[in-house]
């Protein structure tokens, strides 16, 4: 019981991370692309509190952006989300040791290591890269008021350089969040 309200306490400080992270550090790089580090936030907690709870935190913060700053409505929660999930769910999937299993996870050997946290994140911006260059081709026509074919043309010239620079950012800085997060999730909730 203990256990589980320390982890539902350690979701929640996640999300106001996140979104203050989001609300504080947003910055408009291209067209209507506004790069935020939420994503790093949620990777970071993810690989400790495994990836149902990246999308808790996702779902959650994406919700109150939404509700709060976001000027696209129920459209831009759902790319949000989509964003969000293809990148920290993928991350914390991908690299999280799973519990009581002998040997390796997915990325991890014996024991999570700073090597296996980084490749799950390198695999996390892999899969949002082409995630989100597919949901914006479907999407971006109904938000942006123009034709599937003016967004194709902005496939690469924008969307693309937007995503690898989001997804690299928050790379790095989920990378570099990997150990305070370790250290501030799992010591309360292994006392």
């Amino acid at each position: 019981m203990k256990d589980n309200a320390r982890k539902i306490t350690a979701m929640g400080a996640l999300c106001a991370l996140a979104y203050t992270a989001t609300t504080v550090g947003r910055v408009p790089l291209v067209l209507f692309l506004k790069y935020d580090p939420k994503d790093a936030v949620i990777a970071a907690g993810g690989l400790v509190l495994g990836p149902l709870a990246a999308l808790a935190v996702t779902l959650t913060v994406s919700l109150a952006e939404m509700l709060t700053i976001s000027e696209n409505g129920v459209l831009g929660w759902m790319m949000n989300v989509i964003s969000s999930c293809s990148f920290a769910c993928t991350a914390a999937l991908l690299a999280r040791k799973r519990p009581g299993t002998r040997g390796a996870a997915l990325v991890y050997q014996r024991r999570p290591r700073r090597s296996g946290a980084a490749l799950g994140f390198l695999c996390g911006w892999g899969c949002m890269i082409p995630v989100m260059l597919l949901w914006n081709y479907l999407a971006a026509p109904i938000y942006m008021g123009c034709s599937r074919e003016a967004v194709a043309e902005l496939l690469l010239p924008a969307f693309l350089p937007f995503n690898l620079v989001k997804g690299g950012l928050n790379a790095a800085l989920a990378l570099a969040l990997y150990r305070p997060a370790v250290r501030c999730i799992r010591g309360p909730l292994t006392r």
